[in-house]
């Protein structure tokens, strides 16, 4: 065989080693970074394995403060033998009592129509009988109606409750009610209260791990209770206070004190 054969054959032969050995290192650089990719999640296996071994604690936070809005209602009732006249008296009490509150201070914003309602007045007229017999008749007989309009206030000047009750109760209001005082900016409070809530979790938590012997691994359960409202703490404190407007010549003296807001958790920790 001439030497131009066999360089044929070498070139021949050549071009498909080199193919291979491509393909090889294709292959091997591939499987490094599935290895290395493997490695890097050891460090994840078994996090989404429910945890078998667990402690539950519970927690509770408190933060006191002064409330900054009291919220009354204010109700209107008039009648009369026609819609329109009970309308109109209610109406113009209505009026006159909102021209009042603006003018004490309270925003429009804070005025609002809580209900609006008309409703007949029957009376039961019973038919003339003989004395000493049986009359099993009679009718409902329209005699009017009654408007009643109602109107929720808030009044973001605390130190103004008193006066007002007696303000709106002089000016033709039937009933005065609900008042109570509450947090304008509530959630801010919660927030600080569930926060301490659950460090007292965590302080308990981290206490009986020490006690049996094992370290506290992560967080897999959480729950609070709802009910991180705020709550009466001292004397004269919400509720509901009703005036009549015959009463309310002069301005009760309303102690505003202070409410309570409560976040109580429980947490569930893994331990190891």
């Amino acid at each position: 065989m001439d030497e131009q054969n066999i360089n044929k054959i070498i070139e021949a032969t050549h071009w498909p080693r080199m193919m291979a050995a491509t393909a090889l290192g294709v292959l091997a650089l591939f499987l490094t970074v599935g290895v290395v990719s493997e490695l890097k999640g050891l460090r994840f296996i078994g996090t989404g394995v429910p945890a078998t071994n667990t402690i539950s604690v519970s927690g509770q936070g408190e933060v006191f403060a002064v409330p900054d809005l009291a919220t009354f209602s204010v109700t209107i009732r008039e009648r009369a033998k026609e819609v329109g006249g009970a309308q109109d008296t209610a109406t113009e009490k209505g009026n006159d009592i909102i021209a009042y509150l603006k003018q004490a201070g309270v925003e429009e914003k804070d005025i609002k129509t809580a209900d609006y309602s008309v409703y007949p007045q029957y009376e039961w007229k019973a038919e003339a009988c003989p004395v000493g017999s049986y009359c099993p008749g009679g009718e409902q007989i329209l005699v009017g109606f009654e408007v009643s309009q109602t109107l929720s206030v808030k009044v973001r000047d605390t130190k103004k409750a008193g006066d007002l009750l007696s303000g709106v109760g002089s000016r033709g209001a039937s009933e005065v009610s609900g008042l109570s005082f509450t947090i304008d900016e509530e959630d801010t409070l919660k927030a600080e209260a569930r926060g301490m809530a659950i460090k007292d979790a965590q302080t308990k938590a981290e206490a009986l791990a020490s006690d049996l012997g094992v370290r506290l691994v992560r967080v897999v359960g959480f729950y609070e209770n709802d009910y991180g409202y705020p709550v009466p703490y001292a004397y004269g404190m919400g509720g509901d206070i009703a005036v009549r407007s015959e009463a309310a010549k002069v301005a009760p003296e309303i102690p505003v004190g202070e409410n309570k807001i409560v976040s109580s958790v429980s947490v569930t920790y893994e331990i190891r």
